[in-house]
């Protein structure tokens, strides 16, 4: 037996929270360096579009012209001081950026991020993501509340509401995806959508999909949605008294909360880690290694969903609030609604991922 099989066997033969608390280490290192990344490749992506180069004066160890400035972002940003408002609400002022930032990161532990394993696999996943997923709320709320400060407040309350109605279009779009697989686990989810791309519930669903999508981006108050931080407005939004690595928390909550939103699009409505060429003839790569499920399936699903979060910011200009405020309820409300009638009628008739 080889050195390899033995490491290999002795890992298997570990407890089981041995391997959740290994993955959960693994997974969160992954997910602070790939958001601390999503900044650069944001402001390359922009400059692009722009016929700009980008960042290209930190390089690591001598070479990839730009690839150190996350890491001299975050030293600037740590060396910084942290100015707390003397009339401030010290506990909360300086509770609001975790309560920001640590449900995007807890949230993962439901996610199926290889095929048929999560770090826990629970039945209420949909649940516990949904529910994880609304409390950065409560930290925009607290950090504007905690600053007492008229503008900090302002900006707090237009994000709060936002965030609110767009968290019921959501909540609704899931419910059609609910109907479908009918389960709120979500490698049961993945699962249900075997049989290539058009069995996905992107085909059926199209358009709480869309719902979800933007949904998600106004959720994290990216452009066109970014009315909390018009500068024009209200300065900064509700992080206007924060500063060092306080405000980092928070701009990293939201490229965090980008990732996350686009890695539950991709398990909810593009098959998670399966392949496109899953379930096809063979003669169209049904039978051949790209039709076996992978990691690597969801993370070019993510990253293509996430290069449209970049996208949008680089072309669209910014919504006025009441503008904000009709799309959600006006709008993508009353879509939700409707497509679930829908469903209704499809399930009713077998039609669709219902016609077995």
């Amino acid at each position: 037996m080889s050195a390899l099989q033995q490491a290999w066997n002795s890992w298997m033969a570990l407890p089981p929270y041995v391997h959740s608390t290994a993955v959960t280490v693994l997974v969160t290192v992954i997910l602070i360096l790939s958001v601390a990344y999503t900044t650069l490749w944001e402001r390359k992506v922009i400059g692009w579009m722009q016929l700009r180069i980008g960042p290209n004066r930190v390089k690591i160890f001598g070479l990839l012209p730009g690839m150190g400035q996350p890491f001299a972002d975050v030293i600037k940003l740590l060396i910084k001081e942290v100015v707390i408002p003397a009339k401030s609400n010290k506990i909360l002022f300086r509770l609001a950026p975790a309560i920001t930032l640590i449900p995007a990161f807890a949230t993962w532990a439901v996610v199926p991020i290889w095929p048929n394993y999560a770090i826990a696999n629970v039945d209420a996943g949909l649940l516990y993501a949904l529910s994880l997923s609304s409390m950065g709320v409560y930290g925009v709320i607290l950090a504007g509340w905690a600053s007492n400060s008229k503008y900090a407040f302002l900006g707090a309350m237009r994000s709060a509401a936002q965030m609110v109605a767009y968290e019921i279009a959501m909540g609704f779009a899931l419910v059609g995806v609910l109907m479908v697989a009918g389960s709120l686990n979500l490698g049961t989810i993945v699962t249900h959508q075997h049989g290539g791309v058009a069995s996905w519930n992107w085909f059926w669903l199209f358009p709480l999909m869309c719902v979800y999508f933007i949904s998600g981006v106004a959720e994290t108050n990216r452009a066109p949605f970014d009315v909390a931080e018009g500068e024009s407005e209200i300065v900064a939004g509700f992080h206007v008294e924060y500063s060092g690595i306080a405000f980092a928390l928070f701009f990293l909550a939201e490229y965090a909360n980008m990732i996350l939103i686009v890695g539950l699009t991709a398990v909810f409505f593009f098959g998670g880690w399966l392949s496109p060429f899953d379930g096809y003839p063979s003669w169209l790569g049904g039978s051949s290694i790209l039709a076996q499920p992978s990691t690597g399936w969801l993370l070019l699903k993510m990253f293509l969903l996430l290069f449209l979060f970049l996208w949008f910011r680089a072309t669209f200009p910014r919504y006025r609030y009441d503008q904000i405020m009709r799309l959600g309820w006006k709008a993508l409300i009353p879509v939700t609604l409707i497509w679930i009638a829908v469903e209704m009628l499809m399930v009713v008739f077998h039609v669709g991922p219902w016609k077995s």
